[in-house]
């Protein structure tokens, strides 16, 4: 699980790897409650894509760049361009048959 900041998330987004990428808060009920999922989900595709958040508190011209309105939003990356996004808390599955459309 990588803790993105401006410059490694542009740099992980150059690579055009698949990303999910969860913008969220320390003070978001939601995003607490999805935490232990993307934590999964990272352990789960390691090698395989990269899985990260973006604290939007602390990079705030990230979340303004993506548009994120409310969170916890996840946006999903492929060849450095949004391929997919997912607002709110959803089940694992939700996340899972996105990543596994496009490895």
């Amino acid at each position: 699980m990588i803790h993105f900041n401006k410059e490694t998330f542009d740099k992980s987004l150059e690579e055009g790897k698949l990303m999910m990428v969860d913008f969220w808060a320390d003070w978001c009920g939601p995003c607490q409650m999805l935490g232990p999922v993307i934590e999964s989900l990272a352990e789960k595709y390691e090698g395989k894509a990269v899985v990260g958040k973006v604290n939007t508190d602390k990079e705030g011209e990230l979340a303004m760049r993506y548009t994120v309105m409310n969170i916890p939003t996840v946006i999903f990356f492929k060849d450095g361009k949004e391929i997919d996004r997912k607002v709110g808390v959803m089940p694992p599955d939700a996340f899972i048959q996105v990543l596994e459309q496009n490895l």
